[in-house]
């Protein structure tokens, strides 16, 4: 975050990187990982996917810095599922800051986070993945947006859009919001925010003075 930039305190905050952009910030270290997510994190096997994730909550904390203006560092990440009442997993929030709405995305070298006013959900993968099989996106996709996709030439980019906005309105929680959907041809990758605040996606990571 540059020094002379203030924090976005009404609008969402939100970033797609690669993963080794992430791993390789000077402001950024694993070690600001809380125990239990350290924990988590010998359970991945897969040392590619392990540094998805690492980089994915070292994101979210970049992005809650711009927001807050605090260091990435000052901001405990919890989780918390409701539906069995145990922490460690589940929808992501702030310790330190509650009302901050973040959400965090992960796809094979790919990661994206938010941090903003309110419920925040966002998503990203690879533009050349192609969501299936039928049956699990009947049941997780509007029909409407099934037909508008299968009347394509070519399907697969306009499934892989609803997938990634159905995501992002599922980790927001409320499937009312706005969306924000972009595409990035540099890293090839699509991503959507669902939030009711303005977005602000931020620059690529290589861009000076940004982050």
């Amino acid at each position: 975050m540059s020094a002379d930039q203030p924090p976005r305190r009404h609008h969402v905050v939100a970033a797609v990187a690669t993963t080794a952009e992430v791993l390789a910030h000077p402001d950024l270290d694993p070690d600001m990982l809380a125990p239990w997510e350290h924990r988590r994190l010998t359970r991945i096997r897969v040392q590619a996917r392990r540094d998805d994730v690492v980089a994915a909550r070292l994101l979210l904390r970049l992005c809650a810095s711009r927001f807050t203006g605090r260091a990435p560092d000052a901001h405990e990440l919890v989780q918390f599922c409701p539906e069995c009442e145990q922490y460690e997993h589940g929808r992501p929030s702030l310790r330190d800051s509650p009302r901050t709405g973040v959400s965090m995305s992960h796809a094979h070298g790919l990661v994206a986070a938010a941090a903003g006013p309110g419920a925040v959900g966002i998503d990203v993968e690879p533009s050349t993945r192609r969501p299936g099989p039928m049956a699990v996106l009947r049941r997780m996709l509007p029909e409407a947006e099934l037909r508008a996709a299968a009347t394509s030439r070519d399907p697969g980019p306009g499934l892989l859009r609803a997938w990634v906005r159905r995501e992002a309105l599922l980790k927001a929680g409320d499937a009312g919001l706005p969306l924000l959907e972009w595409e990035d041809p540099g890293l090839g990758a699509t991503a959507a925010v669902a939030s009711a605040a303005p977005v602000d996606v931020l620059p690529a990571m290589t861009a000076p003075g940004h982050w």
